[in-house]
């Protein structure tokens, strides 16, 4: 999908409103949210067909390899790094409480949830297959990335309350193995790290789609999750722990795109070609027309 489609491009587009009144045009965006959300839920829980979908050892390599850092971490590095955080600079603490808050999920999930409702509300069948393709390829890509965080991001919220792990300015003394068990307290939320497993989520999923944004998004992940610690919020291990949880949720989610061939291939795993900007630019200007709104 990469070369613009000239029929879409000289179109002669009328700009939404033309033609139809507003409690018209409310109830034909609100006929094409219900809609479209109806149809894009269903193609996410519909069966699988039968089909292999690849293997991949390096995510139970890295599986494994992270479970064994946090246990080392927990015994070996929290206390040391606890020593290291109280002895920082002030303005090195300030530089890294401005960045933490950079890796909640909101910066994720409410731009991806906009672009989906309005991608929802704007796709017609009164639009050509094309354009219909280029929103459909678009909606499936936002959603996973927006799935991408949210589940994970779920999943921590629940299961660190119910760990109960102590963080590391409770009760002024340096204890990693302080726990109270199924307190659900914020002070007791500290593994796995909520900000580490959105940051993670985040590069893991948007690298996956758009390869070119992988040094990027690794290095964001990466000042995430030495920000938690920096700023006293978690230990080494807690952070570790958000990693894991974000590596094996977004393999699962990528999994189950691909073995209903949406996103991903299912032999490799790796993301199908995106719809260029010509082609995204013409299908929009498609559906904000008088043309894609006519009944």
């Amino acid at each position: 999908m990469n070369a613009p489609n000239p029929r879409l491009e000289n179109m002669n587009v009328t700009p939404v409103g033309d033609g139809m009144g507003l409690q018209a045009a409310v109830q034909w965006l609100a006929r094409n949210l219900a809609t479209n959300t109806a149809l894009w839920c269903r193609a996410l829980v519909r069966p699988a067909p039968s089909i292999t979908i690849g293997r991949s050892p390096g995510t139970i390599v890295w599986s494994v390899a992270l479970i064994v850092a946090a246990i080392a971490a927990m015994f070996l590095l929290d206390t040391a790094a606890l020593d290291w955080v109280r002895r920082e600079p002030h303005w090195f603490r300030a530089a890294f409480e401005k960045l933490t808050d950079l890796g909640l999920s909101g910066w994720f999930l409410f731009p991806c949830g906009f672009i989906l409702l309005f991608l929802a509300a704007v796709t017609s069948n009164k639009l050509t297959r094309l354009a219909q393709g280029v929103l459909a390829a678009l909606a499936a890509r936002f959603g996973f990335l927006f799935l991408a965080v949210a589940l994970p991001g779920l999943f921590v919220s629940i299961a660190k309350r119910l760990i109960g792990r102590a963080r590391p300015y409770v009760g002024g003394h340096e204890d990693p193995f302080a726990y109270v068990l199924f307190g659900w307290r914020p002070e007791f939320a500290s593994m796995p790290s909520g900000h580490a497993t959105t940051a993670v989520a985040a590069a893991i999923a948007i690298g996956a789609m758009w390869p070119r944004t992988r040094i990027v998004m690794w290095f964001y992940a990466a000042v995430i999750m030495v920000s938690r610690v920096a700023v006293l919020a978690h230990h080494p291990s807690d952070v570790i722990a958000g990693a894991l949880v974000a590596l094996l949720g977004t393999h699962l989610l990528r999994r189950w795109f691909a073995a209903r061939r949406l996103v991903f291939r299912a032999v490799d795993l790796s993301a199908n070609p995106g719809p260029s900007w010509p082609r995204i630019k013409a299908a929009l200007q498609q559906a904000m027309s008088a043309r894609g709104m006519s009944a």
